[in-house]
């Protein structure tokens, strides 16, 4: 159903090998250490894997996202926090192309392309999580410059981010009607990073805060109209939810690789635990899931390739694959016991990689309200 071009099949072996080779030789350092892998983004960079999230006309390789979904679950396949370096690149130029004008893509795209600039997207804050509409985040226009205040929480690559696409309230009386979108720049005055978060998994992508104290954005970054931040960020979500699930079916996938050989190398009772039915069930279990995860994802993503992005698929495409990824993950740390406890082995690191999967771009239970309102046709 997928076809892919010679080209793309050439990326998406280099994509292969850079993961074998590079990546999954340092993802337990950088999980132990829990910093941004400078070192993989360069590869990355070096590779033009970035490049897959931009338009040709910009700089970008223009492949769809159906093959960044692929390439996506290759990195993640290795480590789950260096996927989200062409995640995240992907979130924080989304806005720009589907709201920026030409002026604004002209100047941020190509450098999002070549990831001479990282990006991040700035919309969760601590009181307004999966309501957006309560963002207390103020955007007030004084002549040519918007006044942005408040504190957003949860933010991806911000400290290492030089361009975000930042969510602010221009006019509170109007709830999400009143959110507009803003590309800020890490050098304009007012923006400070605060908390660094110790998380549990992905510990090699960089989570903080970033506080906006009077901070100064010219009029002229304001991505579409006023009010129109909301319709922006949802547009943004139903195209890189497919992302987020294809990351969970990487790791998914990841850990079935390991659990599978683990199983024809350990012995118990003088046979290979693979030879046990109760392991091979398992076993077909987690494989059932991945496969049914990864066309779902495909499927999200081909539409959104198509032109006709779903809100529901997408929303079915993320939720279903991180369920999937958590159930698998927790599994495979069972079929290799006490070692699958243990961080020598790559399983654990694995489960607690998938558990955010469940919850980042909109947690599950949202996901499963988007799905609910598009049957009862709400949305």
């Amino acid at each position: 159903m997928y076809t892919l071009t010679e080209d793309q099949e050439m990326i998406l072996s280099v994509v292969r090998e850079i993961a074998r080779e590079k990546i999954a030789p340092r993802a337990a350092e950088i999980d132990e250490r829990a910093e941004y892998p400078w070192d993989i983004k360069k590869i990355l960079c070096d590779a033009d894997v970035l490049m897959l999230a931009v338009p040709q006309e910009y700089g970008g390789m223009s492949q769809g996202l159906l093959f960044q979904c692929m390439v996506i679950e290759e990195l993640c396949k290795a480590c789950a926090s260096s996927g989200l370096i062409l995640m995240i690149q992907g979130l924080a130029e989304l806005p720009i192309e589907l709201a920026g004008n030409e002026a604004q893509k002209r100047r941020y795209l190509p450098r999002l392309a070549t990831g001479e600039w990282l990006g991040a997207l700035a919309l969760t804050e601590p009181q307004a999580g999966s309501d957006p509409a309560s963002m207390r985040t103020r955007a007030e226009r004084k002549g040519d410059r918007y006044i942005l205040n408040g504190t957003k929480r949860f933010i991806t690559n911000a400290d290492v981010a030089d361009v975000i696409s930042t969510y602010a309230s221009t006019d509170p009386a109007k709830g999400s009607h009143g959110i507009s979108a803003f590309i800020v720049e890490k050098s304009f005055p007012g923006i400070t990073i605060g908390k660094h978060e110790n998380k549990m998994g992905i510990r090699g992508s960089t989570t903080c805060e970033v506080i906006f104290d009077n901070c100064e954005v010219p009029v002229e970054n304001l991505l579409g109209s006023e009010g129109e931040g909301f319709k922006i960020a949802m547009r943004t979500f139903d195209r890189s939810r497919p992302a987020v699930g294809a990351q969970a079916v990487g790791i998914a996938q990841g850990a079935i690789d390991y659990a599978v050989e683990y199983a024809r190398q350990r012995q118990q009772f003088g046979q290979p635990i693979i030879q046990f039915q109760g392991l091979q069930w398992m076993l077909a279990d987690m494989a059932m899931q991945t496969e049914a995860a990864r066309q779902l994802v495909y499927h999200a993503a081909a539409l959104c390739d198509a032109g006709k992005p779903s809100p529901m698929v997408s929303s079915m495409a993320k939720a279903f694959a991180s369920d999937v990824a958590m159930k698998v993950t927790t599994d495979a740390v069972q079929i290799l016991g006490g070692y699958g406890y243990i961080k020598e082995y790559p399983v654990e690191r694995m489960m607690r990689d998938a558990k955010i999967t469940q919850i980042y771009e909109g947690t599950n239970q949202i996901q499963r309200i988007v799905i609910a309102r598009a049957l009862a046709g709400t949305r």
